[in-house]
Protein backbone atom coordinates (compact mmCIF):
# COMPACT_ATOMS: atom_id res chain seq x y z
CA UNK A 1 0.00 0.00 0.00
CA UNK A 2 2.82 2.57 0.89
CA UNK A 3 4.72 1.61 -2.26
CA UNK A 4 1.64 2.17 -4.57
CA UNK A 5 1.26 5.73 -2.54
CA UNK A 6 5.11 6.47 -2.79
CA UNK A 7 4.03 5.84 -6.87
CA UNK A 8 0.90 8.29 -7.16
CA UNK A 9 2.89 10.68 -5.32
CA UNK A 10 5.96 10.49 -8.03
CA UNK A 11 3.60 10.17 -10.81
CA UNK A 12 1.66 13.59 -9.61
CA UNK A 13 5.36 15.19 -9.51
CA UNK A 14 6.52 14.28 -12.66
CA UNK A 15 2.85 15.41 -14.16
CA UNK A 16 3.06 18.55 -12.74
CA UNK A 17 6.88 19.21 -13.62
CA UNK A 18 6.03 18.13 -17.40
CA UNK A 19 3.34 20.52 -17.35
CA UNK A 20 5.02 23.65 -15.55
CA UNK A 21 7.80 23.20 -18.12
CA UNK A 22 4.66 22.84 -20.64
CA UNK A 23 3.49 26.20 -19.38
CA UNK A 24 6.78 27.50 -19.22
CA UNK A 25 8.27 26.65 -22.34
CA UNK A 26 5.36 28.42 -23.79
CA UNK A 27 5.89 31.60 -21.77
CA UNK A 28 9.57 31.55 -23.12
CA UNK A 29 8.19 30.57 -26.85
CA UNK A 30 5.95 33.93 -26.46
CA UNK A 31 9.23 35.70 -25.14
CA UNK A 32 11.25 34.66 -27.84
CA UNK A 33 9.31 34.81 -30.91
CA UNK A 34 8.77 37.89 -33.42
CA UNK A 35 6.45 40.76 -32.00
CA UNK A 36 5.39 42.80 -34.56
CA UNK A 37 3.30 45.72 -32.15
CA UNK A 38 3.05 46.51 -28.95
CA UNK A 39 0.21 49.01 -27.78
CA UNK A 40 1.98 50.82 -24.46
CA UNK A 41 1.07 53.64 -21.73
CA UNK A 42 -2.47 52.73 -22.43
CA UNK A 43 -6.09 52.16 -20.33
CA UNK A 44 -6.72 48.74 -21.75
CA UNK A 45 -10.31 47.69 -21.32
CA UNK A 46 -10.44 44.42 -22.27
CA UNK A 47 -14.51 43.93 -22.28
CA UNK A 48 -13.58 40.18 -21.71
CA UNK A 49 -16.57 40.38 -18.83
CA UNK A 50 -14.20 40.76 -15.82
CA UNK A 51 -13.76 44.69 -15.79
CA UNK A 52 -10.52 43.94 -16.29
CA UNK A 53 -7.73 46.93 -16.89
CA UNK A 54 -4.39 46.42 -18.50
CA UNK A 55 -1.68 48.77 -19.46
CA UNK A 56 -0.21 47.34 -22.79
CA UNK A 57 -0.88 44.82 -25.31
CA UNK A 58 1.68 42.81 -27.64
CA UNK A 59 0.32 41.32 -30.91
CA UNK A 60 1.98 39.46 -33.05
CA UNK A 61 0.68 38.16 -36.47
CA UNK A 62 -2.98 39.45 -36.55
CA UNK A 63 -3.73 37.90 -33.00
CA UNK A 64 -2.92 39.59 -29.62
CA UNK A 65 -0.27 37.97 -27.68
CA UNK A 66 -0.35 39.09 -24.40
CA UNK A 67 -1.83 41.95 -22.07
CA UNK A 68 -0.03 43.44 -19.14
CA UNK A 69 1.56 45.66 -17.64
CA UNK A 70 3.61 48.28 -19.50
CA UNK A 71 6.78 46.25 -17.41
CA UNK A 72 5.56 43.02 -18.21
CA UNK A 73 5.00 43.91 -22.16
CA UNK A 74 8.05 46.25 -22.84
CA UNK A 75 10.13 42.84 -22.10
CA UNK A 76 8.74 41.09 -25.62
CA UNK A 77 9.78 44.19 -27.39
CA UNK A 78 12.66 43.18 -30.61
CA UNK A 79 14.48 45.64 -32.88
CA UNK A 80 11.46 45.39 -35.67
CA UNK A 81 8.56 45.34 -33.04
CA UNK A 82 6.09 48.91 -33.86
CA UNK A 83 5.27 50.97 -30.71
CA UNK A 84 2.55 52.63 -30.25
CA UNK A 85 2.27 55.07 -27.55
CA UNK A 86 -1.26 55.47 -26.19
CA UNK A 87 -0.17 58.47 -24.00
CA UNK A 88 -2.51 56.92 -21.33
CA UNK A 89 -5.67 56.95 -23.54
CA UNK A 90 -8.21 54.34 -24.00
CA UNK A 91 -7.65 51.25 -26.12
CA UNK A 92 -10.76 49.30 -26.85
CA UNK A 93 -11.51 46.18 -28.65
CA UNK A 94 -12.05 47.72 -32.28
CA UNK A 95 -15.57 48.81 -32.25
CA UNK A 96 -18.39 46.44 -34.15
CA UNK A 97 -21.44 48.41 -35.39
CA UNK A 98 -24.61 45.97 -34.85
CA UNK A 99 -26.28 47.61 -38.01
CA UNK A 100 -25.22 50.13 -40.81
CA UNK A 101 -25.75 49.58 -44.75
CA UNK A 102 -22.05 49.84 -45.89
CA UNK A 103 -22.24 50.68 -49.64
CA UNK A 104 -24.96 53.23 -49.08
CA UNK A 105 -22.85 54.82 -46.44
CA UNK A 106 -20.43 55.15 -48.90
CA UNK A 107 -22.60 56.79 -51.31
CA UNK A 108 -23.43 59.30 -49.44
CA UNK A 109 -20.28 60.39 -48.69
CA UNK A 110 -19.68 61.37 -52.17
CA UNK A 111 -23.03 64.00 -51.51
CA UNK A 112 -23.32 67.44 -49.84
CA UNK A 113 -22.92 67.10 -46.34
CA UNK A 114 -24.83 69.15 -44.30
CA UNK A 115 -24.02 67.88 -41.07
CA UNK A 116 -22.83 70.33 -38.59
CA UNK A 117 -23.95 73.30 -40.63
CA UNK A 118 -25.42 76.07 -37.98
CA UNK A 119 -26.63 78.97 -40.47
CA UNK A 120 -29.03 79.01 -43.73
CA UNK A 121 -26.23 81.00 -45.46
CA UNK A 122 -23.64 77.90 -44.59
CA UNK A 123 -26.29 75.29 -45.62
CA UNK A 124 -26.68 77.35 -49.09
CA UNK A 125 -22.60 77.72 -49.37
CA UNK A 126 -22.46 73.61 -49.55
CA UNK A 127 -24.75 73.00 -51.68
CA UNK A 128 -23.35 75.30 -53.79
CA UNK A 129 -19.86 74.54 -53.69
CA UNK A 130 -21.00 70.93 -54.28
CA UNK A 131 -22.63 71.67 -57.66
CA UNK A 132 -19.74 73.32 -59.04
CA UNK A 133 -17.36 70.83 -58.43
CA UNK A 134 -19.70 68.29 -59.87
CA UNK A 135 -21.47 69.99 -63.36
CA UNK A 136 -21.97 66.32 -64.65
CA UNK A 137 -23.74 64.83 -62.47
CA UNK A 138 -27.66 64.27 -63.11
CA UNK A 139 -28.53 65.23 -59.55
CA UNK A 140 -27.51 67.53 -56.80
CA UNK A 141 -28.26 64.91 -53.64
CA UNK A 142 -27.18 65.69 -49.82
CA UNK A 143 -28.25 64.93 -46.23
CA UNK A 144 -27.84 66.11 -42.77
CA UNK A 145 -30.42 69.89 -42.52
CA UNK A 146 -32.39 70.38 -39.95
CA UNK A 147 -35.14 73.08 -38.98
CA UNK A 148 -32.92 74.78 -36.79
CA UNK A 149 -30.41 75.80 -39.68
CA UNK A 150 -33.36 78.02 -41.31
CA UNK A 151 -35.14 81.03 -40.38
CA UNK A 152 -38.96 80.15 -39.83
CA UNK A 153 -39.85 80.35 -43.56
CA UNK A 154 -37.46 77.86 -44.53
CA UNK A 155 -36.52 75.75 -45.73
CA UNK A 156 -38.01 76.09 -49.34
CA UNK A 157 -37.70 75.14 -53.06
CA UNK A 158 -36.71 79.01 -53.93
CA UNK A 159 -33.74 78.56 -51.90
CA UNK A 160 -32.29 76.04 -53.84
CA UNK A 161 -33.67 76.99 -57.03
CA UNK A 162 -31.51 80.24 -56.43
CA UNK A 163 -28.61 77.47 -56.45
CA UNK A 164 -29.37 74.76 -58.35
CA UNK A 165 -31.76 75.74 -61.22
CA UNK A 166 -30.44 73.68 -64.23
CA UNK A 167 -30.90 69.79 -62.45
CA UNK A 168 -32.95 68.45 -59.80
CA UNK A 169 -31.78 68.86 -55.96
CA UNK A 170 -32.68 66.37 -53.38
CA UNK A 171 -31.42 67.04 -49.46
CA UNK A 172 -32.98 64.54 -47.15
CA UNK A 173 -32.77 65.45 -43.10
CA UNK A 174 -30.73 64.53 -40.51
CA UNK A 175 -33.32 61.85 -39.23
CA UNK A 176 -34.38 60.69 -42.73
CA UNK A 177 -38.06 61.73 -41.96
CA UNK A 178 -38.02 64.85 -44.54
CA UNK A 179 -36.98 65.72 -48.14
CA UNK A 180 -36.16 69.69 -49.29
CA UNK A 181 -36.20 69.88 -52.51
CA UNK A 182 -36.24 72.40 -55.88
CA UNK A 183 -38.98 72.82 -58.21
CA UNK A 184 -37.13 70.68 -60.99
CA UNK A 185 -37.03 67.71 -58.79
CA UNK A 186 -41.25 68.41 -58.15
CA UNK A 187 -41.05 68.70 -61.93
CA UNK A 188 -39.47 65.22 -62.65
CA UNK A 189 -42.11 63.57 -59.79
CA UNK A 190 -45.29 65.36 -61.68
CA UNK A 191 -45.72 67.40 -58.39
CA UNK A 192 -45.29 70.76 -59.97
CA UNK A 193 -45.44 71.94 -63.81
CA UNK A 194 -44.77 75.12 -65.61
CA UNK A 195 -48.32 76.76 -66.56
CA UNK A 196 -47.00 79.66 -68.32
CA UNK A 197 -48.73 82.79 -66.81
CA UNK A 198 -52.09 81.84 -66.34
CA UNK A 199 -53.32 79.72 -63.55
CA UNK A 200 -54.77 76.82 -64.92
CA UNK A 201 -53.35 73.38 -64.46
CA UNK A 202 -51.35 71.55 -66.90
CA UNK A 203 -50.94 67.73 -67.25
CA UNK A 204 -47.24 67.13 -67.03
CA UNK A 205 -45.21 65.98 -69.64
CA UNK A 206 -44.30 62.10 -68.51
CA UNK A 207 -40.69 62.64 -67.11
CA UNK A 208 -40.16 66.20 -68.82
CA UNK A 209 -38.13 68.30 -66.13
CA UNK A 210 -39.89 71.84 -66.69
CA UNK A 211 -38.52 75.00 -66.69
CA UNK A 212 -38.75 76.70 -63.11
CA UNK A 213 -39.68 80.16 -64.65
CA UNK A 214 -43.29 81.01 -64.86
CA UNK A 215 -46.18 80.33 -62.94
CA UNK A 216 -45.38 77.30 -61.08
CA UNK A 217 -48.85 75.31 -60.18
CA UNK A 218 -49.75 71.91 -58.53
CA UNK A 219 -50.19 68.87 -61.45
CA UNK A 220 -53.38 67.54 -62.20
CA UNK A 221 -53.91 64.51 -60.26
CA UNK A 222 -51.85 65.21 -57.21
CA UNK A 223 -52.89 62.80 -54.05
CA UNK A 224 -51.07 63.24 -50.43
CA UNK A 225 -50.05 59.75 -49.36
CA UNK A 226 -51.71 58.56 -46.80
CA UNK A 227 -48.97 58.83 -44.50
CA UNK A 228 -47.00 61.65 -45.84
CA UNK A 229 -47.19 64.96 -46.43
CA UNK A 230 -45.93 67.48 -49.41
CA UNK A 231 -45.90 70.90 -47.25
CA UNK A 232 -47.57 74.09 -48.79
CA UNK A 233 -46.39 77.24 -48.71
CA UNK A 234 -49.30 79.42 -46.46
CA UNK A 235 -49.57 81.96 -49.03
CA UNK A 236 -49.35 80.79 -52.61
CA UNK A 237 -51.06 76.73 -51.58
CA UNK A 238 -48.00 75.33 -53.84
CA UNK A 239 -45.47 72.67 -53.08
CA UNK A 240 -43.22 74.73 -50.54
CA UNK A 241 -40.29 72.13 -51.10
CA UNK A 242 -40.87 70.17 -48.36
CA UNK A 243 -41.97 66.58 -48.36
CA UNK A 244 -42.00 64.08 -45.37
CA UNK A 245 -41.90 60.59 -44.35
CA UNK A 246 -43.51 58.41 -47.45
CA UNK A 247 -44.33 61.46 -49.72
CA UNK A 248 -40.57 61.72 -49.98
CA UNK A 249 -40.68 58.70 -52.14
CA UNK A 250 -42.34 60.44 -54.98
CA UNK A 251 -38.91 62.13 -55.34
CA UNK A 252 -36.36 59.40 -53.97
CA UNK A 253 -37.63 56.72 -56.47
CA UNK A 254 -36.33 58.58 -59.36
CA UNK A 255 -32.81 59.50 -58.17
CA UNK A 256 -30.46 57.59 -60.43
CA UNK A 257 -29.33 54.15 -59.25
CA UNK A 258 -25.14 54.01 -58.41
CA UNK A 259 -23.76 51.84 -61.40
CA UNK A 260 -21.62 48.94 -60.30
CA UNK A 261 -18.10 50.77 -59.75
CA UNK A 262 -20.08 53.42 -58.22
CA UNK A 263 -20.77 51.17 -55.36
CA UNK A 264 -17.76 49.27 -55.75
CA UNK A 265 -15.89 52.97 -54.87
CA UNK A 266 -18.00 53.23 -52.05
CA UNK A 267 -17.39 50.51 -50.18
CA UNK A 268 -13.52 51.71 -50.34
CA UNK A 269 -14.59 54.94 -48.97
CA UNK A 270 -16.75 52.99 -46.56
CA UNK A 271 -14.14 51.20 -45.20
CA UNK A 272 -11.62 54.22 -44.95
CA UNK A 273 -14.13 56.06 -43.10
CA UNK A 274 -15.19 52.98 -40.70
CA UNK A 275 -11.13 52.72 -39.65
CA UNK A 276 -11.06 56.69 -39.06
CA UNK A 277 -14.17 55.86 -36.40
CA UNK A 278 -12.56 52.78 -34.77
CA UNK A 279 -14.85 50.58 -36.33
CA UNK A 280 -13.11 46.80 -37.71
CA UNK A 281 -16.38 45.21 -38.09
CA UNK A 282 -19.87 45.60 -39.50
CA UNK A 283 -23.29 44.10 -39.84
CA UNK A 284 -24.45 45.22 -42.86
CA UNK A 285 -28.03 45.06 -42.41
CA UNK A 286 -29.40 44.04 -45.71
CA UNK A 287 -27.38 43.51 -48.77
CA UNK A 288 -28.51 42.29 -52.27
CA UNK A 289 -26.46 39.92 -54.53
CA UNK A 290 -24.87 42.43 -56.01
CA UNK A 291 -23.40 44.34 -52.71
CA UNK A 292 -22.27 39.85 -51.90
CA UNK A 293 -20.14 40.31 -55.45
CA UNK A 294 -18.59 43.82 -54.72
CA UNK A 295 -17.75 42.40 -51.10
CA UNK A 296 -16.12 39.05 -52.43
CA UNK A 297 -14.28 40.83 -54.83
CA UNK A 298 -12.65 43.40 -52.51
CA UNK A 299 -11.72 40.39 -50.33
CA UNK A 300 -10.07 38.32 -52.86
CA UNK A 301 -8.09 41.21 -53.94
CA UNK A 302 -7.03 42.03 -50.61
CA UNK A 303 -8.93 45.23 -49.85
CA UNK A 304 -11.48 44.32 -47.95
CA UNK A 305 -10.37 45.76 -44.74
CA UNK A 306 -13.27 45.10 -42.54
CA UNK A 307 -14.90 42.62 -41.03
CA UNK A 308 -18.53 41.92 -42.31
CA UNK A 309 -21.41 39.72 -41.02
CA UNK A 310 -24.17 40.54 -44.27
CA UNK A 311 -27.64 39.98 -43.77
CA UNK A 312 -29.96 39.12 -46.95
CA UNK A 313 -33.22 40.59 -47.31
CA UNK A 314 -36.41 38.54 -47.32
CA UNK A 315 -40.33 39.63 -47.46
CA UNK A 316 -42.87 37.97 -45.25
CA UNK A 317 -44.49 36.54 -49.17
CA UNK A 318 -40.76 34.98 -49.82
CA UNK A 319 -41.36 32.13 -52.44
CA UNK A 320 -39.82 28.87 -52.07
CA UNK A 321 -37.29 30.21 -54.99
CA UNK A 322 -36.73 33.10 -52.98
CA UNK A 323 -35.51 30.93 -49.88
CA UNK A 324 -33.70 28.37 -52.27
CA UNK A 325 -32.21 31.81 -53.49
CA UNK A 326 -31.12 32.62 -49.64
CA UNK A 327 -30.02 29.04 -49.21
CA UNK A 328 -27.63 28.86 -52.18
CA UNK A 329 -25.69 32.36 -51.07
CA UNK A 330 -25.14 31.78 -47.49
CA UNK A 331 -23.91 28.59 -48.69
CA UNK A 332 -21.36 30.16 -50.69
CA UNK A 333 -20.48 32.21 -47.62
CA UNK A 334 -19.78 30.15 -44.86
CA UNK A 335 -18.44 31.48 -41.65
CA UNK A 336 -15.65 33.47 -41.91
CA UNK A 337 -13.19 35.89 -39.38
CA UNK A 338 -13.25 38.24 -42.65
CA UNK A 339 -17.12 38.08 -44.43
CA UNK A 340 -19.79 35.63 -44.16
CA UNK A 341 -23.48 35.63 -44.99
CA UNK A 342 -25.92 34.04 -42.54
CA UNK A 343 -28.57 36.35 -41.77
CA UNK A 344 -31.46 37.42 -43.25
CA UNK A 345 -33.11 40.80 -42.69
CA UNK A 346 -37.15 41.16 -42.34
CA UNK A 347 -38.74 44.38 -41.93
CA UNK A 348 -42.54 44.81 -40.29
CA UNK A 349 -44.72 47.33 -41.10
CA UNK A 350 -47.62 47.31 -38.35
CA UNK A 351 -49.44 50.82 -39.96
CA UNK A 352 -48.65 53.27 -42.42
CA UNK A 353 -46.88 55.45 -40.55
CA UNK A 354 -44.82 52.78 -39.47
CA UNK A 355 -42.82 53.05 -42.95
CA UNK A 356 -42.09 56.78 -42.32
CA UNK A 357 -38.15 55.61 -41.57
CA UNK A 358 -37.60 53.90 -44.46
CA UNK A 359 -39.10 56.21 -47.09
CA UNK A 360 -36.13 57.79 -48.87
CA UNK A 361 -34.38 54.28 -48.83
CA UNK A 362 -35.79 50.61 -49.44
CA UNK A 363 -39.18 51.58 -48.15
CA UNK A 364 -41.21 48.23 -46.91
CA UNK A 365 -44.25 47.74 -49.08
CA UNK A 366 -47.40 49.67 -48.56
CA UNK A 367 -50.20 48.38 -45.78
CA UNK A 368 -48.94 46.33 -42.42
CA UNK A 369 -47.49 43.19 -42.41
CA UNK A 370 -49.95 39.82 -41.87
CA UNK A 371 -49.27 38.09 -38.75
CA UNK A 372 -49.28 34.60 -40.42
CA UNK A 373 -47.31 35.66 -43.41
CA UNK A 374 -44.71 37.14 -40.80
CA UNK A 375 -44.85 33.38 -38.47
CA UNK A 376 -44.52 31.42 -42.09
CA UNK A 377 -41.41 33.21 -43.11
CA UNK A 378 -39.99 33.22 -39.79
CA UNK A 379 -40.30 29.59 -39.25
CA UNK A 380 -39.19 28.38 -42.63
CA UNK A 381 -35.96 30.60 -42.33
CA UNK A 382 -35.47 29.60 -38.54
CA UNK A 383 -36.03 25.53 -39.66
CA UNK A 384 -32.67 26.59 -42.41
CA UNK A 385 -30.95 27.89 -39.74
CA UNK A 386 -30.38 31.65 -40.55
CA UNK A 387 -30.42 34.28 -38.27
CA UNK A 388 -33.04 36.39 -38.18
CA UNK A 389 -33.25 39.88 -37.49
CA UNK A 390 -36.38 42.07 -37.69
CA UNK A 391 -36.80 45.49 -37.86
CA UNK A 392 -39.38 46.37 -35.58
CA UNK A 393 -39.61 49.86 -35.57
CA UNK A 394 -43.38 50.25 -33.15
CA UNK A 395 -44.68 49.15 -30.80
CA UNK A 396 -46.72 46.48 -32.39
CA UNK A 397 -44.14 45.48 -35.00
CA UNK A 398 -42.32 44.57 -31.74
CA UNK A 399 -44.96 42.01 -30.85
CA UNK A 400 -45.46 40.65 -33.71
CA UNK A 401 -41.94 39.45 -34.20
CA UNK A 402 -42.32 38.31 -30.53
CA UNK A 403 -44.79 36.26 -31.41
CA UNK A 404 -43.11 35.29 -34.70
CA UNK A 405 -40.06 33.73 -32.93
CA UNK A 406 -42.37 32.30 -30.31
CA UNK A 407 -43.68 30.17 -33.69
CA UNK A 408 -41.01 29.12 -34.67
CA UNK A 409 -39.38 28.15 -30.98
CA UNK A 410 -42.12 25.47 -30.92
CA UNK A 411 -42.44 24.29 -34.77
CA UNK A 412 -38.09 23.86 -34.85
CA UNK A 413 -35.88 22.44 -33.06
CA UNK A 414 -33.13 24.23 -32.18
CA UNK A 415 -29.55 24.33 -33.97
CA UNK A 416 -26.33 23.50 -32.34
CA UNK A 417 -25.63 26.70 -32.07
CA UNK A 418 -28.43 28.38 -30.96
CA UNK A 419 -30.26 31.16 -32.52
CA UNK A 420 -29.55 34.70 -31.22
CA UNK A 421 -32.43 36.05 -33.51
CA UNK A 422 -32.47 39.96 -33.12
CA UNK A 423 -34.91 42.71 -32.84
CA UNK A 424 -33.84 45.80 -34.22
CA UNK A 425 -34.58 49.55 -33.49
CA UNK A 426 -37.07 48.26 -30.82
CA UNK A 427 -37.82 51.98 -29.86
CA UNK A 428 -41.57 51.38 -28.01
CA UNK A 429 -41.99 47.99 -26.56
CA UNK A 430 -44.56 47.18 -24.47
CA UNK A 431 -43.37 46.55 -20.74
CA UNK A 432 -44.82 43.74 -20.34
CA UNK A 433 -43.11 42.23 -23.30
CA UNK A 434 -39.86 42.03 -21.86
CA UNK A 435 -39.98 38.75 -20.51
CA UNK A 436 -40.10 37.20 -23.47
CA UNK A 437 -36.92 37.95 -25.07
CA UNK A 438 -34.82 36.09 -22.32
CA UNK A 439 -36.47 32.64 -22.85
CA UNK A 440 -35.94 33.19 -26.90
CA UNK A 441 -32.25 34.21 -26.58
CA UNK A 442 -33.17 37.09 -28.51
CA UNK A 443 -30.76 40.49 -28.50
CA UNK A 444 -31.96 43.94 -28.74
CA UNK A 445 -30.40 46.27 -31.26
CA UNK A 446 -31.07 50.02 -30.72
CA UNK A 447 -29.45 53.06 -32.35
CA UNK A 448 -28.30 56.09 -29.72
CA UNK A 449 -27.53 58.31 -31.54
CA UNK A 450 -30.21 58.23 -34.46
CA UNK A 451 -32.43 61.55 -34.45
CA UNK A 452 -35.19 58.68 -33.27
CA UNK A 453 -33.47 57.76 -30.61
CA UNK A 454 -36.13 60.09 -28.32
CA UNK A 455 -38.47 57.20 -29.20
CA UNK A 456 -35.32 54.37 -28.66
CA UNK A 457 -33.99 54.85 -25.71
CA UNK A 458 -36.20 57.55 -23.87
CA UNK A 459 -40.03 56.06 -23.91
CA UNK A 460 -41.51 52.49 -23.21
CA UNK A 461 -45.39 51.47 -23.49
CA UNK A 462 -47.31 51.03 -20.55
CA UNK A 463 -49.72 48.14 -20.25
CA UNK A 464 -52.20 49.64 -21.23
CA UNK A 465 -51.15 50.52 -24.73
CA UNK A 466 -50.15 54.33 -24.07
CA UNK A 467 -47.01 55.26 -25.35
CA UNK A 468 -45.06 57.29 -22.35
CA UNK A 469 -42.16 59.10 -21.34
CA UNK A 470 -40.94 56.80 -18.48
CA UNK A 471 -38.44 57.86 -16.32
CA UNK A 472 -36.10 53.89 -16.90
CA UNK A 473 -35.11 54.10 -20.48
CA UNK A 474 -35.75 51.33 -22.57
CA UNK A 475 -31.74 50.13 -22.81
CA UNK A 476 -31.64 50.34 -19.21
CA UNK A 477 -35.00 48.27 -18.92
CA UNK A 478 -33.06 45.93 -21.26
CA UNK A 479 -30.38 45.56 -19.12
CA UNK A 480 -32.23 45.43 -15.98
CA UNK A 481 -34.37 41.97 -17.28
CA UNK A 482 -30.42 40.39 -18.39
CA UNK A 483 -31.72 40.83 -22.54
CA UNK A 484 -28.41 41.44 -24.68
CA UNK A 485 -27.85 44.82 -25.67
CA UNK A 486 -25.85 45.30 -28.85
CA UNK A 487 -25.82 49.05 -30.22
CA UNK A 488 -25.60 50.36 -33.96
CA UNK A 489 -24.89 53.94 -35.64
CA UNK A 490 -27.55 53.15 -38.34
CA UNK A 491 -25.55 54.50 -41.19
CA UNK A 492 -26.21 56.31 -43.36
CA UNK A 493 -29.31 57.17 -41.30
CA UNK A 494 -27.41 58.81 -38.67
CA UNK A 495 -23.53 59.32 -38.63
CA UNK A 496 -21.02 56.31 -38.54
CA UNK A 497 -19.16 57.44 -35.30
CA UNK A 498 -19.66 54.84 -32.05
CA UNK A 499 -18.26 57.31 -29.54
CA UNK A 500 -21.08 59.89 -30.79
CA UNK A 501 -23.47 57.06 -29.72
CA UNK A 502 -22.15 56.16 -26.82
CA UNK A 503 -22.18 60.22 -26.01
CA UNK A 504 -25.80 60.24 -27.18
CA UNK A 505 -26.95 56.92 -24.73
CA UNK A 506 -25.18 58.60 -21.97
CA UNK A 507 -26.14 62.36 -22.58
CA UNK A 508 -30.05 61.75 -21.67
CA UNK A 509 -30.59 61.61 -18.06
CA UNK A 510 -33.73 58.92 -18.91
CA UNK A 511 -30.25 56.75 -19.79
CA UNK A 512 -29.24 56.85 -16.02
CA UNK A 513 -28.44 52.37 -14.83
CA UNK A 514 -26.56 52.11 -18.48
CA UNK A 515 -23.10 52.39 -17.38
CA UNK A 516 -20.59 53.51 -19.42
CA UNK A 517 -19.27 49.88 -19.59
CA UNK A 518 -22.07 48.42 -20.44
CA UNK A 519 -22.30 51.09 -23.44
CA UNK A 520 -18.53 49.89 -24.61
CA UNK A 521 -19.60 46.08 -24.28
CA UNK A 522 -22.65 46.74 -26.34
CA UNK A 523 -20.51 48.04 -29.14
CA UNK A 524 -17.94 45.77 -29.04
CA UNK A 525 -18.37 42.15 -27.46
CA UNK A 526 -22.09 42.07 -27.50
CA UNK A 527 -22.23 42.76 -31.42
CA UNK A 528 -19.30 40.27 -31.87
CA UNK A 529 -21.94 37.50 -29.70
CA UNK A 530 -24.55 38.67 -31.84
CA UNK A 531 -23.09 37.21 -35.15
CA UNK A 532 -21.62 34.23 -33.30
CA UNK A 533 -17.81 35.30 -33.40
CA UNK A 534 -17.18 35.93 -29.54
CA UNK A 535 -14.84 33.30 -29.53
CA UNK A 536 -12.27 35.09 -32.37
CA UNK A 537 -12.81 39.14 -31.57
CA UNK A 538 -14.60 41.12 -29.23
CA UNK A 539 -12.28 41.17 -26.35
CA UNK A 540 -8.56 41.87 -25.43
CA UNK A 541 -7.08 38.81 -24.92
CA UNK A 542 -4.61 36.48 -25.66
CA UNK A 543 -5.15 34.72 -29.26
CA UNK A 544 -8.22 36.80 -30.24
CA UNK A 545 -7.94 38.42 -33.22
CA UNK A 546 -5.70 41.94 -33.03
CA UNK A 547 -8.14 44.26 -34.10
CA UNK A 548 -8.12 47.46 -31.40
CA UNK A 549 -8.84 51.59 -30.91
CA UNK A 550 -6.38 53.70 -29.06
CA UNK A 551 -8.25 56.90 -28.10
CA UNK A 552 -7.15 60.25 -27.41
CA UNK A 553 -8.16 60.01 -24.13
CA UNK A 554 -9.21 57.79 -21.39
CA UNK A 555 -12.97 57.76 -21.04
CA UNK A 556 -13.32 55.86 -17.95
CA UNK A 557 -11.13 58.01 -16.35
CA UNK A 558 -13.85 61.08 -15.36
CA UNK A 559 -15.94 60.34 -12.03
CA UNK A 560 -18.53 58.42 -13.12
CA UNK A 561 -17.21 58.88 -16.70
CA UNK A 562 -18.60 62.05 -17.29
CA UNK A 563 -20.51 62.97 -20.74
CA UNK A 564 -17.66 65.77 -21.29
CA UNK A 565 -15.07 63.02 -20.43
CA UNK A 566 -16.18 60.40 -23.60
CA UNK A 567 -17.26 63.93 -26.26
CA UNK A 568 -13.70 64.71 -25.93
CA UNK A 569 -12.23 61.71 -26.67
CA UNK A 570 -11.42 61.14 -30.47
CA UNK A 571 -10.30 57.85 -32.11
CA UNK A 572 -6.32 57.98 -32.76
CA UNK A 573 -5.23 55.02 -34.34
CA UNK A 574 -7.18 51.76 -35.57
CA UNK A 575 -5.96 48.71 -35.45
CA UNK A 576 -6.94 46.04 -37.90
CA UNK A 577 -5.84 42.59 -37.79
CA UNK A 578 -2.57 43.57 -36.65
CA UNK A 579 -2.20 46.20 -38.78
CA UNK A 580 -2.25 49.85 -38.12
CA UNK A 581 -5.17 51.22 -40.85
CA UNK A 582 -5.60 54.46 -39.31
CA UNK A 583 -3.69 57.32 -37.68
CA UNK A 584 -5.06 60.36 -36.52
CA UNK A 585 -1.53 61.98 -36.14
CA UNK A 586 1.99 60.89 -36.30
CA UNK A 587 4.36 58.79 -35.74
CA UNK A 588 4.41 55.37 -33.54
CA UNK A 589 7.22 55.54 -31.35
CA UNK A 590 10.40 52.91 -32.01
Amino acid sequence: MAARLTTYVVVAIVAATLIAGLIVGAQRDDEAGPVDVIVFNARVFTADGSDGRAEAVAIRGNQILRVGSDREIARLRRPQTLMVDAAGGSVLPGFNDAASRVLDGGLVLDTVDLSGAVTEADVLARIETWASAHPLRPWVVGRGWSAEMFSKAGPTRQQLDSIVEDRPAYMISADGHAAWVNTAALGRAGILRRSGKSARLVEPASGAIESVRGVIEPASGVIEPASGVIEKDPRTGLPSGVLRRAAIARVARLLPPATREERAQALRAAIAEAHAQGITSVQDAGVSADDIAIYDEARRAGDLTLRVYASLVAQPDATTKTLADLDSVSARYPDDPLFKAGGVRVTVVDSPAVDEAHAGAKAPPAGGTAPDALNRLVRLLDARGFQITVEAPGERAARLALDAFEHAAMSNPEPARGRRHRIESSGAVDRADLPKFGPLGLIAVLRPAAPVAAVDLETATAPQGESVPVTTSLAAALTAARIRLALATGWPDSAVRPLESVVAAVARPETEGLTLVRRVEAFTSSPAYASFDEQRKGSIEPGMLADLVVLSRDIFAAPAATVDATAAADVAVTIFDGRIVYRRSARPTN
